[in-house]
């Protein structure tokens, strides 16, 4: 396990969000415009067996349920062929398990995605903003004050900064990087 944390991305703040199309644990195909109905989503990357990924799914599902109009979407952009516990099968066992509960775990098989969006660790978040029907990034952090996968988190950092985009209040937080096991890149 190698623990990083995220980069500030070329990504900034305001930017269109880069577009995708990516295959769900339901096995539907799942573009970024399907989510349109949201005024924001929250797009992170993550996978099935970094322990600072598995300590993030309950605040995530909690994050689910709580807005009807934030949309949270969960990315394994993980080589599986490497690290097979990060496989679309093992995905949907952990959807159907109730173990993750977000409106949709999508799997990143080229790993475009990711390197689009400039992801480094699991999970590294992205809340994008629904700007009459364009997605742009709002704000790209951690999710709580918790940085190792043994610590309870005091502050719920991520759902504060979403609260505030939902108020339609401006999002000047400074960049916090998530934590997380690196991404594993395919070595072709």
């Amino acid at each position: 396990m190698v623990a990083l944390e995220s980069d500030e991305t070329a990504l900034g703040r305001g930017d269109v969000a880069p577009e995708f199309e990516l295959q769900g644990t339901d096995g539907e195909t799942y573009a970024l415009a399907d989510f349109a109905d949201h005024e924001a989503v929250l797009l992170v990357f993550t996978c099935n067996h970094c322990p600072y990924a598995e300590a993030k799914f309950d605040e995530l599902n909690r994050l689910a349920a709580e807005y009807d109009e934030l949309a949270v979407v969960g990315v394994n952009p993980n080589d599986a062929e490497q690290y097979p516990e990060d496989s679309l099968q093992r995905m949907g066992e952990l959807v159907a398990d109730g173990t993750i509960q977000y409106d949709a775990y999508l799997r990143d098989e080229s790993q475009a995605v990711a390197a689009a969006y400039g992801a480094t660790c699991t999970p590294d978040p992205f809340l994008l903003d629904n700007r009459d029907g364009e997605f742009r990034l709002a704000y790209h952090g951690r999710l709580d004050d918790a940085t190792n996968p043994d610590e309870e988190p005091t502050e719920r950092e991520m759902k504060a900064i979403v609260d505030r985009l939902l108020a339609g209040k401006e999002i000047d937080d400074e960049f916090k990087p998530s934590r997380g096991c690196s991404i594993k890149w395919r070595d072709d």
